[in-house]
């Protein structure tokens, strides 16, 4: 019986926990800070425990990776490398849903020469979208075509019935990731040129696309899409963009968020006990008086009653609520997006990914080909957010455990023998990317 680990009991860890449960060839044991929360996801099941893990504590952790045969780490992504060189110590094979990190790529080497398999970006955005696109461009280059434009954007978002916020959104993980991502600057492939975005610049002129039944949506670019022309294999592609959906107005509402000085993590102590009038007042150089929303909407260069106005109202900031504890700006703000933005219970998220491929055919002949998977969370039950990052994951790892994957190194799941038997699961479990092609010429 292989023992796996899983590092996190986190909010996306229920579904694929609970997969690798139920295959009763596998241990399985949960290790969290918060052991109540582990405790939860393991109850009712033989083949699963409980423990309580504190990732600072070096050797502890080393002796529960030591005692495990493959280690999921659902840890935070700067935890990774440390739990990597302890498997590379321990003889571990490793799975994340993260992002490859340099120090990652670095143990690339030293785990390949010890035969040892450390399988990242298998979640969703990472991950299903990576599979996605290869069945695709593997199936292309077979007919002898080749991809000319490639375009790949995903989102969370929550379902159209429950979209009842002016931000038109809400958190199924941290408040503070998805605000911090505002940060990023963007880099991507476009008919043969280069572009580069700055971080400052990231929500302006977003892209707005139409999908068949739910209707229209931002997009903007996703940190830096160029590798991914090499990382796919897309030797002739003009184009390779890969973006992130968001509802109508989100782009420039952020946008006027960052301008006011929101996201800045500068330890600031004399917040502690402002109100949001006095906080927003400072951030304005205005008085925190009844003329504060239009000093504001002078201060962002808009109309005082334009939407953006009324959607920082609607957050609070022009109001006399203290703000909570906080040490800086970004964690005040942080805090009070998770008051406002949140599933309540029994509400659904809704999870968006697509593909569009502009594609030449061996007869020179063109195709826009997409590939697209729209899922929704469960009623009272695990988010799709969840479902979508968590499930590949535990798939792959089941996978690793039978010996189904032989691969070895530091891998993502762009190689057939990973992701033709992932996707044929995750379609079992309702995860599905629906394919259409259209003759353009």
């Amino acid at each position: 019986m292989k023992k796996i680990l899983v590092l996190g009991a986190g909010l996306v860890s229920r579904p694929g926990v609970n997969y690798l449960l139920e295959r009763k060839n596998l241990s399985v044991t949960v290790a969290s800070r918060t052991v109540s929360k582990a405790e939860k996801l393991v109850q009712g099941h033989g083949n699963g425990r409980a423990v309580a893990v504190d990732v600072e504590n070096d050797a502890a952790l080393a002796a529960l990776i030591g005692e495990h045969d493959i280690i999921i780490s659902l840890l935070p992504w700067i935890h990774h490398v440390k739990v990597a060189n302890l498997c590379l110590e321990h003889g571990k094979d490793m799975v994340t849903t993260s992002y490859v990190s340099e120090g990652m790529k670095n143990l690339s080497r030293p785990v390949l020469d010890k035969g040892l398999l450390f399988l990242n970006e298998i979640g969703v955005d990472p991950g299903i979208d990576h599979m996605s696109a290869m069945k695709i461009i593997h199936a292309v280059e077979a007919e002898g075509g080749k991809v000319l434009h490639f375009h790949s954007y995903c989102g969370g978002l929550p379902a159209p019935e429950n979209n009842d916020n002016p931000f038109g959104y809400k958190f199924s993980w941290s408040p503070r990731g998805v605000v911090l991502a505002s940060r990023n600057s963007a880099r991507f492939l476009e008919n043969g040129k280069i572009v580069e975005i700055e971080g400052k610049n990231l929500f302006l002129n977003p892209k707005v696309e139409e999908i068949e039944g739910l209707g229209k949506f931002e997009v903007y670019p996703n940190r830096d899409s160029v590798p991914y022309k090499d990382t796919y294999g897309l030797k002739d592609a003009l184009t390779v963009i890969r973006g992130t959906y968001r509802n109508l107005g989100w782009c420039a509402t952020l946008k006027k968020i960052v301008d006011l000085g929101l996201v800045d993590e500068t330890p600031r102590p004399e917040l502690k006990g402002l109100t949001f009038r006095q906080l927003t007042a400072g951030l304005v150089g205005a008085p925190a008086d009844q003329h504060l929303k239009e000093a504001t909407a002078a201060r962002l260069g808009i109309p005082a009653a334009s939407e953006i106005i009324q959607r920082l109202d609607w957050l609070g900031l022009f109001s006399d609520e203290v703000t909570p504890d906080g040490g800086n700006y970004l964690d005040i703000l942080s805090t009070r997006l998770q008051e406002k933005l949140f599933f309540k219970d029994g509400e659904k998220d809704m999870l968006v990914l697509r593909h569009r491929f502009i594609v030449e055919n061996e007869d020179r002949s063109q195709d826009l080909i997409t590939s697209t998977l729209i899922d929704f969370g469960i009623p009272f039950g695990d988010s799709s957010m969840a479902r979508t990052v968590s499930l590949p994951m535990a798939i792959a790892t089941r996978m690793i455990a039978e010996g189904t994957i032989a691969m070895k190194g530091v891998q993502t799941p762009v190689h057939p023998e990973i992701y033709e038997p992932v996707l044929r699961e995750l379609e079992t479990l309702n995860i599905k990317m629906v394919e259409k092609r259209l003759h353009l010429k």
